[in-house]
């Protein structure tokens, strides 16, 4: 089985391994990423697997405001010991999250948060929109899989890009500081709360004025 880029890039994200380790670890296990996680960790490469079993029950609820009181978030971020949470490093963590909520405005943490009924209903559209543009039938699943990891990269905060370096999604910046910092981090919930939401009312680019303020 062919090993596609879209499975290493996921593997990556997942454990915080090399592009290589994940690449051979995929090959090795013919694509299928739970025994690729499974390996990596066997082998060590995996600083994030290696710790994902560690109970986290300590660390920290960040709160951030947005707009003089526009927008509100609370997030619970565990670690593994009391001291750790104090920590500056694991405090900035927690704020840059909650910021990132702020502006992205995620629904779920992760994939799996995503009710079933949601998802399906989700695929069904795709579905009748890929076979409404002619596609043949036998690449519309494909097609569909595709944009379902684009629904997910809206709207699970692990999977969005992190606001402050698009170039890293919320769950590799999550791995690098388990592995920096050397105990499990769980982001656990959180709530966003925007003045006035679901009342009509003028539509702003919360991103951009949430960035504003951070980069003064």
């Amino acid at each position: 089985m062919a090993v596609t880029a879209s499975a290493v890039k996921e593997l990556r994200e997942r454990t915080g391994a090399g592009m290589l380790d994940c690449k051979k670890a995929l090959d090795e296990t013919n694509g299928d990423i739970e025994k690729a996680i499974a390996l990596l960790r066997e082998k060590g490469l995996s600083a994030a697997a290696n710790k994902a079993g560690r109970i986290a029950t300590e660390g920290v609820v960040e709160s951030y405001i947005h707009g003089g009181g526009r927008i509100g978030v609370l997030v619970e971020i565990n670690c593994e010991t009391d001291f750790v949470g104090k920590t500056d490093e694991f405090k900035e963590f927690a704020r840059d999250i909650a910021m990132h909520i702020a502006a992205a405005n995620p629904k779920y943490v992760r994939r799996e948060d995503v009710p079933t009924e949601e998802l399906e209903k989700e695929k069904e559209i795709l579905r009748a929109q890929a076979l409404n543009e002619g596609k043949p039938e036998k690449i519309v699943e494909k097609m569909v899989e595709g944009r379902i990891n684009k629904y997910y990269e809206e709207y699970c905060l692990l999977d969005q890009s992190f606001v402050k370096d698009p170039d890293k999604t919320i769950n590799v910046l999550l791995n690098e500081k388990v592995s920096t910092i050397g105990e499990n981090i769980s982001i656990r919930r959180f709530a966003r709360y925007e003045l006035g939401e679901g009342l009509e009312k003028k539509q702003d680019n919360f991103v951009e004025e949430v960035m504003s303020q951070v980069n003064r």
